[in-house]
């Protein structure tokens, strides 16, 4: 009874996460987790949204956060360059699209490293219904030695959902483990706890048969018994009215010695010398 009430709790919280997760459906993804540019290139952060809008009347908004320190939360208003909109002067570009929205930054420098947020909202007229982040990191390190105009790449470091999903994973991983190993525990425990009272029984019974039968038996009696003298005539008639057979010690019975004459073994005759070992 307590494995089908322990399987039953499992499956309706594992229902009930299912139906959160369908329920927040809309999710963001980085392509790059981490941007290395030298100064003075040009780089374009990306972000690619999944999932669908909470009504079909709903709009999607993007926006981009920035802190220096990779440590830290986006903090809202903290914005690339301190713009919230395309501003070609300061040198930063936004772009929506339903495939990936991005921001782009021109000639980076060291004050541009730092992290990056991308957030995605589904707003339901002014009213929020869903909304999906991600974040990026990006390095400025100094120009190389031999570098010439036009020759100023970024390095992208390739990012897989796996990165991401490996905290969700293990717990998935610890509640199915949970689930299939706790109806094996507490069989084992019944079955342990069964064998204890089986062996608690047993040694019952035979502590009460030995106490009905008035057996003197020193491991059911607290005090060492006295043993019982018998004398070995009791024995002898005790064993005999057992077995319904004489003994061949007692006298009268047909393969027993007759003690009135010779004793059991005859008298040995001497034995005449043969004349052929004389000769």
């Amino acid at each position: 009874m307590d494995v089908f009430r322990a399987v039953l709790l499992c499956f309706h919280v594992f229902t009930a996460i299912q139906a959160s997760g369908d329920h927040h459906s809309l999710r963001v993804s980085v392509p790059h987790r981490t941007y290395e540019c030298p100064e003075g290139a040009d780089v374009i952060l990306k972000c690619v949204p999944s999932g669908s809008k909470a009504y079909p009347q709903d709009t999607f908004w993007t926006t981009w956060l920035y802190t220096p320190r990779s440590q830290d939360h986006c903090q809202k208003g903290a914005h690339p360059r301190k713009a919230n909109h395309t501003n070609r002067s300061l040198g930063v570009e936004y772009s929506s699209g339903d495939k990936v929205f991005s921001v782009s930054l021109k000639n980076v420098r060291h004050a541009d490293q730092g992290k990056y947020c991308c957030w995605l909202l589904d707003l339901h007229g002014k009213h929020k219904e869903q909304d999906a982040h991600d974040f990026m990191y990006l390095t400025v390190v100094p120009i190389p030695a031999n570098a010439y105009n036009g020759s100023l790449k970024c390095l992208e470091y390739s990012h897989t959902a796996s990165d991401d999903s490996v905290a969700e994973g293990l717990a998935i991983a610890a509640c199915v483990a949970f689930v299939l190993c706790l109806p094996l525990i507490l069989m084992l425990v019944y079955r342990q706890r069964q064998t204890v009272e089986r062996h608690r029984r047993a040694h019952e019974l035979v502590r009460m048969d030995s106490e009905a039968q008035a057996h003197e038996n020193p491991v059911f009696l607290g005090d060492s018994p006295e043993p019982k003298m018998r004398t070995i005539s009791q024995i002898m008639m005790r064993q005999s009215s057992e077995t319904g057979h004489h003994l061949l010690s007692e006298p009268g019975t047909p393969f027993s010695p007759n003690i009135q004459g010779e004793l059991f073994f005859p008298a040995q005759d001497p034995i005449p010398e043969s004349p052929n070992l004389l000769g």
